[in-house]
């Protein structure tokens, strides 16, 4: 049936209809706020940042001379929107770093570990634990880039990789023979250790893949991860370079500086750091023969040597009991510090961290280079005597290798909380790890860019004339400005004999030389006449003239 409304408009005209349509666009339009009008928005333009969020990325304040402010400003201007967004997305970065704080009047370096696993939760205090392998110790050891697995190299032969956080053992083998030391190579599934004799290559099955012949008596090994290149360091003064990715020698580099057993890598450029019997450290990198800097740090031998992240600072330790904090930007010393017993070995963490192993005790320390430090932020006492260090990458955990097995320490703050997910990411699958692997390999630096500046391979190489000039011979296949080889003409009746074409090929030889010559000489002799002639006439005027002088010529 039809309603009421229906019949009120079935006997109104149609133009009565048509004017009904805008009445009814105008009450939706008198409906709407401001009168139509779109809705302002009340939070216009981008979120604003926090000053101290701003304050934590500048550097311009920190600077003093005046040279290195105003780049620093120029530098600033093209990065301001780099650096709003490094304070916006710092709300990503959920993790913060641990610390250690004791009670008023209390040591932080008298809290024992135990004290320290039974004050965290229960998956912390897991990570502290020690094996006691007295047979096969004392041990070197190598965390992956992941944090997840633990390498193990006994002294008398013993290899071991395990998953320390599960305590799964992933494979277990003796060597029969010595081992110098142990290396995880681009992923978990590879490593390699320095024997007796060679250098030899392990899957994680404990199956050989490898033995390098040319790689021999290796005592320290180095892996740059960026370049995958394995650096080896040998007892006959070799360092050698092997580019894993494709099995062949880089570079082998005779340093003539004996025995090499203390050797640490930049990791901001993969500089090689070298430490001698003499009290030197030496900066190597594959493309030179010489080394590139060449520092005396200690008055006895160096024993061990260590670079943060940032390639800023260089730790050492001599056998003149000192430990020396150097600036490798001026390469000059900041901090000095005197230990009783001197360190054999020393690590720094991804939050700078330094630990030192001094005898069987390990002392951790904090802020060495910024402020001078007067006692250790935690120490620990192992079975023996140790024999390696090594932080954990983003755990708070410290690897200690000493002559009665292995000891894992908690370090709070050691460890650098938020990891980049594309880099090294403990929590990938064997899918992403076997992407991540092909894009490593696609990535792969050169080692010809291995150098003490990396900034400076942004940089726009001019090229000289020579080197123009000479582009443009290899293209025309000929010297332009070259003049061509005057080539004798044959003569008849025994006037090109060998003689007569060597005394005509004389005469022209060299003959742009004589005219120069020739040419010089004569400018010469003229320059000497218009002299002469000037003393002349200087002479004639200053002498007494006389009524006869008009008669001369």
């Amino acid at each position: 049936g039809k309603t009421k409304d229906d019949n009120k408009t079935e006997g109104q005209p149609e133009q009565q209809k048509r004017q009904q349509t805008p009445i009814k666009k105008k009450r939706k339009r008198d409906e709407q706020p401001d009168g139509g009008k779109k809705k302002s928005d009340p939070f216009h333009g981008p979120a604003p940042i926090p000053k101290h969020k701003l304050e934590k990325f500048k550097r311009k304040g920190k600077i003093q001379g005046k040279i290195q402010k105003d780049i620093i400003t120029r530098s600033e201007e093209a990065s301001e929107m780099a650096q709003k967004q490094a304070a916006r997305f710092d709300l990503l970065l959920p993790e913060d770093a641990g610390f250690l704080e004791g009670d008023e009047d209390e040591d932080t370096c008298m809290i024992s570990q135990e004290d320290i696993a039974d004050a965290v939760d229960i998956t912390s205090g897991a990570k502290y634990f020690n094996l006691k392998l007295c047979q096969f110790g004392p041990y070197r050891l190598d965390y992956s880039r992941t944090g997840r697995h633990l390498l193990l190299g006994g002294r008398r032969g013993h290899v071991a990789c395990v998953d320390w956080q599960s305590k799964k053992l992933v494979c277990e083998l003796n060597v029969m023979e010595s081992v110098n030391d142990v290396k995880w190579l681009h992923t978990e599934h590879m490593f390699a250790v320095a024997q007796k004799k060679w250098l030899y290559i392990y899957d994680s099955n404990g199956i050989e893949l490898h033995c390098i012949r040319k790689f021999n008596d290796v005592l320290r090994m180095q892996f740059l991860p960026y370049h995958f290149l394995l650096a080896t360091a040998s007892a006959t003064s070799f360092l050698q370079y092997l580019d894993v990715s494709v099995g062949k020698e880089v570079a082998a580099i005779c340093t003539k500086t004996g025995r090499l057993d203390v050797m640490c890598q930049n990791p901001h450029n993969a500089v090689i750091h070298l430490g001698h019997p003499n009290g030197t450290v030496t900066l190597w990198s594959p493309n030179q023969k010489e080394a590139l800097v060449k520092m005396l740090c200690h008055q006895g031998g160096v024993r061990s040597v260590t670079v943060d992240k940032t390639g800023t600072y260089m730790i050492t330790s001599g056998m003149d009991k000192k430990m020396k904090v150097f600036d490798i930007r001026a390469f000059k010393p900041l901090r000095s510090y005197f230990l009783p017993t001197g360190a054999s070995c020393l690590s720094l963490s991804q939050r700078g961290l330094l630990s030192a192993a001094t005898g069987d005790i390990v002392q951790v320390y904090r802020d060495v280079w910024s402020t001078p430090v007067t006692k250790p932020y935690m120490a620990h006492r192992v079975r023996g005597s140790v024999w390696g260090l090594g932080y954990c990458p983003f755990e708070d955990v410290l690897g200690v290798g000493h002559g009665e097995g292995f000891t894992s320490m908690l370090v709070p703050g050691a460890g650098e909380p938020n990891f980049d997910g594309l880099d090294a990411n403990p929590y990938r699958s064997a899918k992403q790890r076997q992407e991540w692997e092909v894009k490593a390999l696609l990535e792969k630096i050169q080692p010809e860019l291995i150098t003490l500046d990396p900034s400076e391979l942004g940089h726009v190489d001019r090229a000289t004339f020579e080197q123009r000039h000479q582009d443009r011979v290899e293209a025309l296949g000929f010297d332009p400005l070259g003049k061509e080889k005057f080539v004798p003409k044959h003569k008849k009746k025994g006037r090109s004999s060998a003689a007569g074409i060597e005394r005509r090929k004389r005469k022209v030889a060299h003959e742009d030389q004589r005219d120069v010559i020739r040419q010089t000489v004569e400018d010469r002799m003229k320059l000497e006449e218009e002299r002469n002639r000037m003393k002349e006439k200087k002479a004639a005027l200053s002498g007494k003239r006389s009524a006869l002088d008009r008669f001369k010529k």
